[in-house]
Formats: C-alpha cells, structure tokens, sequence
C-alpha cells in the first residue's frame, strides 16, 4: 500500500460478481462463490493489517432467497462449513467475527456455527470480521423500530441515539469506505443506516479476482477524497 494512503477505521465490501467470474471461467456458480470465499479471507486480512478496524461484508442478502434452491443450499453449506473450519485461523489472527441480520430461516446449526464464532472471537482486538447474512438494510431498520416499541425506549420520543442504540450490532460504527465490485453502481440495501456518509468506490472486477492490489488502489482513491459529513 502507498505510504500515503489512510486507510478507513470501517470498510464495507459488496461482494458482486461470483456467478459471472465463474461462467466467464467455464466453472459452475458453485466454483464462484468458493472463489469468493478465498478472496474475502485475503483481503480481509490485508485490511486488518493495513489498520482497518472492522471489515463488513455483504454475504447474503434477505433478496437471494429468490435464487435457486440449490444455489441457496450451497451458500448456506458453504458458510457453515467456513464458520467452523475458519474460526481458528481468525481467531490466531486476533480478528473478531461478528454477524449482522435475522434469524429467520436459518438453520439450527448455522445458527450455532455463527454463535460458537462470535463467542470464540469476542476478546480478539486487532480487527473484527463483520459478516452481513440473511440481511437486508431496509429489515434492520424495522427491527430496530420493533425493538423500541417493545422496550422502556418506547416510552420516549424516538431520536437518533435511541434508534441506533436498537440497530443489529450497535457497536459497530458507520461504515467509511464502501466498495462494490463487478461494474455495479448500487448499495443494494447494503447496511443503509451506516452508509449515511460512507465514500462508494466501483470497481469493474469480478470479486473473486478483486486482488489486495486493487484494495490498495481503492484507498489510496479514498486519501483523495473530502469527507464534508454535510459540512
């Protein structure tokens, strides 16, 4: 990384482009979203240890239910499978995992894949691995809302403070830098709270070939930019 470059303290990181990476390979959708996988640990890493503080990535939203049920089959697998085998090798690297969304749907043993994660890695200060599965932006703000009607909360106006104390993971700060891959210009319900002020940067590669160079490249686009926050 350029000397020059800072790095933002939260990077969000929309994971777009594993289908068309492996039909452009001649792989199976499966193939791709294994790529995915190794590309996330490689440049959360690098993240981390650039001086990133927390690491949000866009894994499955509450939309890709809609895809085929083998296709969600194999995600729901796969993480799972990840979770358990890769919890140690995070956990050496001192990086906390954290998980943002609903309940609903998932499996019991997903579910306590994602606790035994998050349980294991809750001391681990030197970055925190955020994953954003079975998700939606739009769905964290309603259950946030249902959350303070029934809570003492409820019995005061609601304000900006009280709303964010209800968030998934209120501890988790705005994100600064959010970063989509695959030539897509969206957020698509990406965290829409915490993406108030974030910087966006698009980047025409496929995910699983988004390398730590063009990591790089994107914060040191970040160094350029004014960060007015409605100034």
């Amino acid at each position: 990384m350029e000397n020059s470059s800072i790095v933002p303290n939260h990077l969000g990181l929309i994971l777009d482009g594993n289908r068309r990476w492996a039909k452009a390979h001649g792989l199976s959708t499966l193939d791709g979203h294994q790529a995915g996988y190794r590309t996330l640990k490689e440049i959360t890493k690098h993240a981390v240890n650039s001086g990133v503080k927390f690491v949000t990535a866009f894994i499955f939203s509450t939309e890709n239910w809609t895809r085929t049920p083998r296709e969600v089959k194999y995600l729901m697998d796969l993480t799972l499978k990840k979770l358990v085998k890769d919890v140690d090798e995070l956990n050496k690297e001192n990086i906390r995992i954290m998980w943002l969304g609903s309940k609903d749907k998932l499996s019991k043993k997903l579910l306590q894949a994602i606790d035994n994660a998050e349980t294991l890695t809750s001391g681990n200060k030197k970055g925190t691995l955020c994953f954003c599965f079975n998700y939606g932006g739009a769905q964290e703000i309603v259950d946030a809302i249902n959350q303070i009607i029934t809570s003492d909360d409820s019995r005061h106006e609601i304000t900006i403070e009280i709303l964010e104390k209800h968030l998934y993971k209120p501890e988790i700060p705005p994100v600064d830098l959010t970063i989509r891959t695959s030539g897509e210009h969206r957020i698509s319900g990406f965290m829409l709270y915490r993406v108030a002020y974030s910087e966006l940067y698009f980047s025409d590669i496929y995910w699983p070939d988004f390398k730590t160079d063009d990591l790089d490249d994107a914060f040191h686009e970040y160094s350029k930019r004014q960060r007015r926050f409605g100034k």
